[in-house]
C-alpha cells in the first residue's frame, strides 16, 4: 500500500474555512445563551456606550473558557471518530497519529493547545508544513500527521 501524501496548506486551510462556519455557529449560540442566562439572573450588567453587557471579569473569566473547552471538544470529537473534521472530510485530509493509528484523547489535547500556539504567532506554525516532513507545529507537537486521502473510485453504472 502506497503511503499517503501529506495534506498540502491549501487543502489544510480550505478545510478551516469549511469548519470555521461551523464553529462560528456554535460560538455565537453559546455566546448568546450564557449571556441570555446571565441577563435572566438578575446578575450586574454593564453599561458600555448604551449597551447593558456583562461585566469584563465574565467574558473573560467564564465564557472565554468555555468557548475554548467548546471548540476542543468540537474538534475533540471529529478526530476521535474519524480523524476528519466536516470541512476535512469536503477537502479528503485526515489526520491520524504518525504511526498511522486513530488519534486518542492526549493527542487532541495535545494538537489543540499546539493550534492555539500557532495560531498566537499569526500563523507561523503553519509554515513548517512547507519542510519536511510537510506537518505544521501543530502537527508535530502533538505526533500527528495530515494526509490526503485518495480519491474515491468512481461508482460503475
Amino acid at each position: 500500500m502506497t503511503p499517503l501524501p501529506p495534506a498540502p496548506l491549501w487543502r489544510r486551510f480550505a478545510a478551516l474555512g469549511y469548519d470555521l462556519l461551523l464553529l462560528i455557529a456554535l460560538v455565537m449560540i453559546t455566546t448568546g445563551l450564557l449571556i441570555t442566562l446571565y441577563n435572566t439572573l438578575g446578575l450586574p450588567m454593564e453599561d458600555r456606550g448604551g449597551i447593558e453587557r456583562p461585566p469584563q471579569w465574565v467574558l473573560q473569566g467564564i465564557l472565554l473558557p468555555i468557548l475554548l473547552l467548546e471548540i476542543w471538544a468540537f474538534y475533540a470529537w471529529f478526530w476521535l471518530h474519524g480523524g476528519q473534521t466536516l470541512g476535512m472530510r469536503a477537502w479528503r485530509i485526515q489526520v491520524q497519529a504518525t504511526g498511522g493509528e486513530s488519534l486518542r484523547l492526549k493527542h487532541t489535547l495535545l494538537r489543540f493547545f499546539a493550534g492555539l500556539l500557532t495560531w498566537i504567532t499569526l500563523g507561523a506554525g503553519y509554515l513548517l508544513a512547507l519542510l519536511p516532513p510537510r506537518q505544521t507545529l501543530h502537527d508535530r507537537l502533538s505526533g500527528t500527521c495530515t494526509l490526503t486521502l485518495p480519491k474515491p473510485p468512481k461508482a460503475r453504472k
